[in-house]
């Protein structure tokens, strides 16, 4: 069990918290495996009803630690694998047979904000935000967010979340109908309380087909946009354009995209 993954359960609810705090909760392919295997492993546990996905401190979760790749020269995995690894999390929480709930405590970035979209309610606090930067380093949004954005927001606002990285904040986001609620942060743990209670106590089978149902109604093109965004991530993630933007971030600099499409040149082993 990982360190970075705080897992509790209680009268039937599996809380499932990620805890990287000194990271902003930014989530490396360990957590984000253990995470993907928890979900998974809950379904065949009878006692267990529910499950609410948050983040430790100030944040839910600010996407993938680029520190970590950048202090392997960007290839501590290959981009296959971590592609891989998201889109494996983000199908466990949708095809879970338990109902899963976000607890947006703080900002969800990147693959954050996937995480938090594929849950089955979305609540968070009013001073949080949906954040999609992926084209401010070279990459393009994943974990079903080309889907799951689209569908709530339609092409044109998801073009401006995907294109321009521009900040969503939850209560536009709640307007919207990408997320379930924006509440005051006094009123979040309450609500998230309240709802998986209700769900915990609920009849698991019905609960289990109407989320299948809602799921089949509305996220039937779900597996190809993960198709798509893996193709197109795979290809980014080997590109010059894509070390020179995590290289810009980490060091605050604008970065310097000359609109070349190279390999990353990584030295021999």
């Amino acid at each position: 069990m990982s360190e970075n993954l705080l897992i509790h359960e209680e009268h039937g609810i599996l809380r499932l918290t990620i805890d990287r705090q000194a990271r902003m909760n930014a989530i490396d392919l360990d957590t984000m495996s253990e995470l993907g295997e928890t979900i998974n492993a809950a379904q065949t546990r009878p006692e267990v009803r529910v499950i609410v996905l948050t983040g430790a401190g100030k944040a839910f979760c600010t996407g993938a630690d680029l520190a970590a790749a950048a202090a392997a020269g960007g290839n501590e995995a290959a981009p296959e694998t971590v592609m891989d690894r998201a889109n494996d999390l983000v199908r466990a929480i949708v095809d879970s047979p338990l109902p899963v709930i976000a607890q947006v405590n703080g900002p969800a970035a990147g693959v954050g904000t996937s995480i938090a979209l594929a849950a089955d309610l979305i609540y968070a606090v009013d001073t949080a935000y949906l954040l999609l930067p992926f084209t401010s380093i070279g990459l393009m949004p994943d974990g079903g967010a080309t889907a799951v954005v689209a569908a709530a927001m339609g092409r044109v606002r998801a073009a401006e979340l995907a294109l321009l990285g521009a900040r969503l904040p939850a209560a536009e986001a709640a307007a919207a109908g990408l997320i379930t609620r924006s509440l005051p942060a006094e009123e979040l743990s309450a609500q998230v309380d309240a709802a998986a209670a209700q769900l915990a106590a609920g009849p698991r089978r019905a609960l289990q087909l109407t989320k299948a149902a809602i799921n089949a109604a509305t996220l039937a093109h779900l597996d190809d946009a993960l198709a798509r965004e893996k193709t197109g991530q795979v290809e980014l993630l080997t590109a010059a354009d894509f070390l020179e933007g995590m290289t810009a971030m980490l060091t605050r600099r604008a970065p310097n995209f000359d609109g070349a499409v190279r390999p990353i040149a990584h030295p021999a082993k």
